[in-house]
């Protein structure tokens, strides 16, 4: 069992926590999070930013473009479950890999044959109209969010969950379909809202109405696509419970919508926003300057981290058989410099992504498979793309060095990749054997992507290649990667440190042609679909390692992806009186770490 809870689960007693195969770390009656300051002063406003627009305060359906600071997904590492407004059963601790504490769930009970679990809600837990929360609530939520009618990202998640049955009044059962060693734990993340939202209206047709749900914050005031504004619930019914003491300090939360990422940055150094978050270190080093920085009205903050950050790269869209050819994939990764773009464009402030599971020591494959890699493939279809990545070392992103030299290297082993799969150079481009030149589109949200794409687009054109990369809508760029529509696409896959239901909606042959699943590369593959039920179905952290590690082998061999680079720190400018713990969480998200942990301090 991967599971250690706070009792024997042999005698279904009720738990107020969980770890995932290890015991969690915060016992019965703790206070509150190490990481947070517990009589962190309330008050003031905090300004942010987004880009593009919105048109919608419904996170939970595909169609649309939710407002910032509603979302809430369920994909492994962009797991944004700190939403301003919903609550779900149970939330994590930032110091743990994966740890579950109640929230509107008082307590937790697993069933001896680990085919159940049950949940009793706190009796003060209450939504934003008053309602008290209820187990025909939590069911409701279920039922609505596993229908056809939300996203299938849900439904993916939760597939092993049989339904949802009210025992009582403040008590809900989850019957399982079969054992799953995580499932316990992943239900417990399931957001919860009240049944008067939307008035009757099926989820698929609420777009503007505010949701009622139970979480510290409600929507005060809206300009759809322009602005919105949270305010926090003076009545919010968890603010002094340990999981949630010196947590979400703000008066009211404010995002402001701009044209691009420069106009963000404009407005900072303006003085109009109160912190931004900067992925570009180009413009951190370049652009984040000025009268305020000079001041110390604004401050820049570089904090490391050791998250998780799984494979940010570029993904090629296996529903083109263009890319159906492993050669293919592996000779447009070969055109990808990062040493040069480290040394010219990221000041050697920027790591290589390697792994599905980046940053994740244990769940990273190694140069070759160890034993227990072995003795899961036996169990596995003994394909010969599976026996080669047995016997080949881990598949490494190519290293050019930084020099011309290597990088012509690399092309020179791309071009004979191409020539074997039969794409030749003739009349000025790269073509097939029916003549068609061979065109890849890249639709990018900021003009900050330009900066790496340029080389990258140059090294795939002295190949033959025309890579087009245009300036879109982010609203566009998703109804287009929902839509499967797409040559490219940047993206972040895998990432999670407790792998396990997520993998269905990342990599399984189901999710590949369900419109707005996270398997954006539309990877089929039955090995990778037995890798998944592997892990899934692991009794500890031990098999979970191991068949994470054989699945990372496995998918950096058949190189779906071009992999790209992470940040070791976030780069955080910020008004010099917005304060945060000293203590900070290793598995911190910056986004929620702002929401979550800050305060005004004010005179």
């Amino acid at each position: 069992m991967a599971l250690l809870l706070l009792c024997s689960a042999l005698t279904a007693r009720a738990v107020p926590g969980m770890g995932m195969g290890y015991a969690p770390k915060y016992p019965p009656g703790f206070s509150h999070f190490d990481y947070v300051r517990p009589d962190a002063p309330k008050g003031g406003r905090l300004l942010l930013s987004a880009s593009g627009s919105f048109d919608k305060l419904n996170p939970f359906t595909l169609r649309g473009q939710v407002a910032a600071g509603m979302g809430y997904s369920l994909n492994g590492f962009v797991f944004a479950e700190y939403g301003l407004v919903f609550d779900s059963l149970t939330t994590p601790s930032e110091d743990e890999p994966f740890s579950r504490y109640g929230l509107l769930a008082e307590d937790i009970a697993l069933a001896p044959d680990q085919l159940s679990v049950q949940f009793r809600l706190h009796p003060k837990a209450r939504f934003s109209n008053g309602d008290p929360v209820l187990a025909e609530d939590v069911k409701y939520s279920f039922d609505t969010l596993t229908s056809k009618q939300a996203s299938p990202v849900f439904r993916a998640y939760w597939a092993d969950v049989e339904r949802a049955v009210v025992v009582d009044r403040l008590t809900i059962r989850f019957d399982f379909k079969r054992r799953n060693s995580e499932l316990h734990m992943v239900i417990g993340q399931l957001p919860v809202f009240s049944r008067a939202w939307g008035q009757g209206k099926s989820i698929d047709q609420i777009f503007t109405d505010p949701p009622v749900a139970s979480g510290p914050y409600q929507v005060r005031q809206m300009d759809l696509g322009k602005s919105i504004t949270y305010q926090r619930r003076k009545d919010y019914w968890a603010a002094d419970l340990p999981v949630r003491r010196g947590m979400f300090n703000f008066d009211e939360v404010q995002y402001v919508y701009y044209r691009d990422r420069l106009g963000e940055e404009e407005a900072l150094k303006a003085g109009d926003l109160d912190a931004l978050e900067e992925t570009s270190i180009s413009a951190w080093v370049r652009r984040y300057k000025g009268r305020r920085f000079d001041a110390g009205e604004l401050v820049k903050d570089e904090i490391a981290h050791s998250r998780a950050t799984g494979m940010q790269g570029i993904v090629m869209n296996l529903r083109q058989p263009r890319f159906a050819d492993r050669r293919v994939r592996a000779a447009i990764a070969l055109a990808f410099d990062f040493d040069g773009l480290n040394q010219r464009v990221f000041y050697n402030r920027r790591a290589r992504t390697q792994s599905y599971f980046q940053n994740t020591p244990d769940l990273m494959a190694g140069r070759l498979p160890d034993a227990d890699e072995l003795r899961i493939a036996q169990r596995l279809p003994q394909t010969p793309e599976l026996l080669a990545a047995l016997r080949e070392p881990v598949v490494r992103p190519a290293s050019s060095g930084g020099t011309p030299e290597g990088l012509r290297r690399n092309l020179v082993q791309a071009r004979q990749l191409l020539a074997e799969a039969g794409w030749a150079y003739r009349e000025g481009a790269l073509r097939n054997s029916a003549g068609d030149p061979f065109v890849m589109t890249l639709m990018i949200a900021d003009r900050g992507s330009e900066v790496v794409l340029a080389p990258f687009a140059r090294n795939l054109a002295r190949l033959g290649i025309e890579l087009r990369y245009r300036l879109s809508d982010p609203s566009l760029i998703k109804k287009r990667q929902d839509d499967f529509d797409f040559d490219l696409a940047i993206n972040i896959a895998g990432g999670s440190s407790s792998p396990g239901n997520e993998l269905y909606d990342d990599f399984g042959s189901a999710a590949a042609d369900e419109k707005g699943s996270q398997n954006l590369s539309g990877i089929q593959d039955r090995v990778v679909d037995q890798l998944i039920e592997e892990i899934v179905k692991s009794p500890d952290r031990k098999a979970i390692a191991a068949g994470a590690r054989l699945l990372d082998r496995y998918l950096r061999y058949q190189q779906f992806v071009v992999p790209m680079y992470y940040g070791r720190q976030y780069f955080i400018a910020r008004k010099h009186y917005l304060q945060h713990p000293q203590a900070l969480p290793p598995h911190m998200l910056a986004g929620s770490w702002l929401l979550t942990m800050w305060w005004h301090a004010r005179p």
